[in-house]
């Protein structure tokens, strides 16, 4: 079983407590199916876990496949600049089918985010990150997206919202704390 070879740490979009008992990570792409597949079970399953869960979200776009991911990632990216990454991340999986810069500049106007902070966007200024997102999900295992870690170990069980909520229910009652980076 895979490890997750770069804790969870400032450096990532969480959302939960900190201090959760578990912790969820996913290796995804905006333009992946499976991803968008995946989108609202992982909604469900925030929502059945509460504050027993921390999700975090790590960039791994596909670009031989997703010609829209990279860019899709660069606009998450900029709309966490004024505090509106999950906002973005929910919007890009909602409109999973129309990811072009048109689109993209669109939906920044929706966010606040003007066309001159979404254009610096698709600059180059986040390419380490979403680099190092995707890096460390390579030295992870992830071969495909979606990829979920539960404290830190791959899950590669069903991902639907009862085996997941079993998955991560078992991961608070083992009681191992998830790893955390102090970065």
């Amino acid at each position: 079983m895979s490890r997750l070879s770069i804790p969870v740490g400032p450096q990532d979009h969480a959302q939960g407590p900190a201090d959760a008992p578990v912790t969820l990570v996913e290796y995804g792409d905006y333009e992946c199916p499976f991803c968008g597949e995946a989108y609202p079970v992982m909604k469900a399953v925030q929502q059945a876990m509460g504050q027993e869960m921390r999700f975090v979200f790590r960039n791994f776009p596909i670009a031989e496949l997703h010609p829209h991911a990279v860019r899709a990632a660069e606009f998450a990216e900029a709309a966490a600049g004024i505090g509106k990454f999950w906002e973005a991340h929910d919007m890009l999986y909602e409109n999973q089918t129309a990811l072009s810069d048109d689109d993209l500049l669109a939906y920044g106007v929706r966010l606040g985010l003007d066309a001159a902070a979404v254009a610096e966007g698709f600059d180059g200024r986040f390419d380490q990150k979403i680099k190092g997102d995707f890096m460390g999900g390579v030295r992870s295992g992830v071969n495909g997206t979606p990829t979920l870690f539960i404290n830190g170990l791959r899950y590669d069980g069903d991902r639907d919202v009862e085996s997941l909520v079993e998955a991560l229910g078992q991961a608070v009652h083992a009681g191992e704390r998830p790893a955390t980076s102090r970065r």
